[in-house]
């Protein structure tokens, strides 16, 4: 049996003998369903009511150093504590000790360096989620950065840093919206849990030339939900709260955790007060498990709420009115929102449709005064290549199901679990390919390097896309093309707990 699979088979049993405790001090409400997978974890702390804080805006980072064709950062990852819920303190893991982290803003084709320094108790691997990035740079998910207070327990066979690692990325793509989440090896579920998540923006001409709204009216939304303890600290189920081993959550809490908070940039159920006039928000999912059909209350006369002007991807090829978006964890969706359609004086409130309780709200606009307004959304928007099902040079499979590994529950991509060292696919640089995935539950699914086209994607899969959302049994066809980067890259579930235990795959690109 290799180290991997130990590892696994230890952790999995671990689960289920933890399970009898778990079911007296947290219990849950199990939920499957075509909108979620995935176990509630009830806060124990007292909770503030809905549209009592501000929405914070998480601040933009500023280069330590610039030259002609490079940005450089230096960004710490360190604990903290924040007040998240008013009153209480909780203890977090922060991109410069803040949760959400410092908004990173980059250039096309201007090369952006982030050393971050891991000041934390335990590794991390910095993954800039939907990032066109030399292998080394990828944030493999056993390339760690060691604590620089040491580490005296084994790691697995991998480009090991110690202390910090400069992530170098070469802006090789267009405008858009990213974000960069710690990819640690078994422990990406606790560990952007507990708040290692942040935006990470492009920007190129294309977009600076459109009348979109801009400046304060670009305003980032990282959604995300969590459950707090009595004493306001972060309740998660990890087997090992240390996050040392053996890795993964309780078994009750294998298809997912759930919490009954949702924050948006790091603020329960936040008020923005907004002028009438439009805003484009940049929403980003960044849940482990929860799904949201976001609306807004009312809704404004005269056409839908929301125009898509932008995806995983960066922009679309025209605007695309919605009542409502559905968005799965990892999913970007830049939206425009109009609210001269809305009286003075009037609330707003952004809504879901899948939640239940306290998740059935996100957050609330306060329309406080009309203002100038010389932004719109034009009929064309990006230059967006389609790719054709002829350029396809070869098919290939990805069954993402539930399984069973020495006799427990596991998540499995073709009926086998992670393995750093099986490489499951070997692309070319350059070759049209279209990857089929299939699914038993919800799964939604990322492949790093390079965006896909989904085809038929109907309402939520247009433009380009890093990630797609799966529903129960479905299959779905993308095609994909790697460009300009040979090397070792993961395809895996972006239901966070899933990937944790085993739901990715190895693919190795390479030159023609």
């Amino acid at each position: 049996m290799s180290g991997l699979t130990r590892r696994r088979f230890l952790g999995v049993t671990a689960g289920a003998v933890g399970l009898g405790a778990l079911a007296v001090a947290l219990p849950g409400c199990s939920v499957l369903t075509q909108q979620q997978a995935g176990e509630l974890l009830k806060s124990r702390a007292r909770l503030p009511k809905p549209f009592t804080v501000p929405l914070p805006i998480p601040p933009v980072a500023e280069p330590t150093r610039r030259t002609p064709d490079a940005w450089y950062y230096d960004i710490p990852v360190r604990e903290a504590e924040a007040e998240i819920l008013p009153g209480l303190k909780t203890r977090i893991y922060g991109y410069d000790g803040i949760f959400p982290g410092p908004t990173i803003v980059s250039r096309r084709d201007r090369r952006t360096v982030v050393r971050h320094s891991n000041e934390l108790p335990v590794p991390i691997a910095v993954h800039l989620h939907g990032g066109h990035t030399p292998h080394g740079s990828d944030g493999y998910p056993t390339d760690l950065v060691l604590p620089k207070g040491g580490w005296p327990h084994d790691t697995m066979p991998g480009d090991i840093a110690h202390g910090s690692r400069a992530y170098v990325y070469p802006m090789r793509q267009r405008a858009m919206t990213l974000w960069y989440h710690d990819h640690r090896m078994d422990f990406t579920g606790p560990q952007v849990y507990r708040g290692l998540a942040g935006f990470h923006l492009v920007h190129d001409d294309e977009e600076d030339a459109l009348p979109l709204p801009k400046g304060e009216r670009d305003i980032p939304l990282l959604i995300c939900d969590r459950s707090f303890d009595a004493d306001g600290a972060f309740l998660y189920p990890a087997l090992d709260p240390k996050l040392v081993a053996p890795p993964g959550v309780k078994e009750a809490y294998m298809d997912g955790v759930l919490g009954d908070v949702v924050l948006v940039n790091g603020a329960p159920w936040p008020e923005l007060e907004v002028t009438a006039t439009r805003y484009r928000f940049r929403i980003l999912n960044a849940s482990s498990a929860r799904r949201y059909q976001l609306t807004l209350d009312p809704q404004p006369s005269g056409g839908k709420a929301f125009v898509q002007v932008g995806s995983d991807g960066g922009l679309l090829a025209g605007p695309n009115p919605l009542d409502r978006v559905e968005i799965a964890q990892a999913e970007r969706f830049d939206v425009v929102v109009d609210f001269s359609r809305f009286e003075v004086g009037s609330t707003v409130t952004m809504t879901n449709g899948f939640g239940d309780g306290g998740t059935k709200n996100v957050m609330r606009f306060r329309v406080a005064r009309k203002a100038p307004d010389d932004s719109a959304v034009p009929k064309r928007l990006g230059d967006l290549e389609v790719l054709r099902t002829g350029q396809a040079k070869v098919t290939r499979r990805f069954d993402f199901q539930q399984g069973t590994l020495h006799g427990h529950q596991a998540w499995l991509i073709n009926g086998k679990p992670f393995d750093p060292d099986r490489i499951d696919a070997a692309p070319p640089l350059g070759q049209v390919e279209r990857w089929r995935f299939t699914t038993d539950i919800r799964h939604p699914i990322h492949v790093h390097l390079d965006p896909f086209q989904v085809l038929g994607g109907g309402d939520y899969r247009k433009g380009w896309k890093d990630t797609v959302d799966m529903r129960s049994g479905e299959t779905v066809d993308v095609l994909v093309r790697f460009s300009d980067y040979a090397g070792k890259y993961v395809l895996h579930c972006h239901n966070l707990e899933h990937e944790d235990m085993a739901m990715m795959a190895n693919f190795r690109t390479h030159a023609a």
